[in-house]
């Protein structure tokens, strides 16, 4: 059970990225930053999340990378403008793990949870008690849980997930509707 009344400044808030932040293309990648789209309301959410949560990370496979089709250097534009427009409209994230393996065994590969671990080194004062992964898949859902953290389901992309699972602790439609719930 997820009490969105305990959340304050020392929380940490984790996102996936495609089909939460951006609209996800289907059976594919997003490869340049011309193909991103964020979903209707993001900024604003993000906007929300950056007075509630100490931080916001976001925690995102991209095997397009791993499998040669799109380019790492565009990767990097991709993020570097996501967070350039994020921050414009006042909202803030603190970093960006991204795993390119193709081995779904790979420690940084969700649903395992290396790039959460990273992200707990990285920034010492994450509490994994006050933490919340945000994702559109069971795969995130499933990241959450390795990482021990409370898990928040999106059902962008994947309307057949049960939505009464034991890996996910709440359910809103965006982004923006979980931002509202705070």
């Amino acid at each position: 059970m997820l009490d969105l009344t305990q959340i304050d400044k020392t929380w940490t808030l984790f996102l996936d990225r495609d089909g939460v932040i951006n609209h996800e293309k289907h059976l594919d990648y997003i490869h340049t930053w011309d193909e991103f789209v964020f979903y209707e309301g993001v900024k604003d959410a993000i906007k929300i999340f950056a007075q509630k949560f100490k931080y916001i990370i976001i925690i995102t496979n991209q095997k397009g990378v791993g499998k040669g089709v799109t380019r790492l250097e565009d990767l990097h534009t991709i993020h570097a403008n996501m967070r350039s427009e994020i921050e414009t409209a006042g909202g803030k994230i603190d970093k960006v793990y991204f795993c390119t393996a193709l081995d779904e065994h790979h420690p940084d590969r969700k649903p395992n949870p290396g790039m959460g671990l990273q992200a707990i080194k990285d920034f010492p004062q994450i509490d994994i008690n006050k933490a919340i992964m945000v994702g559109n898949t069971i795969g995130d859902m499933e990241f959450g849980r390795n990482l021990g953290v409370k898990t928040v389901f999106l059902p962008t992309t994947r309307p057949d997930v049960k939505l009464n699972d034991a890996r996910i602790d709440a359910v809103y439609n965006s982004l923006f509707d979980f931002a509202k719930a705070l």
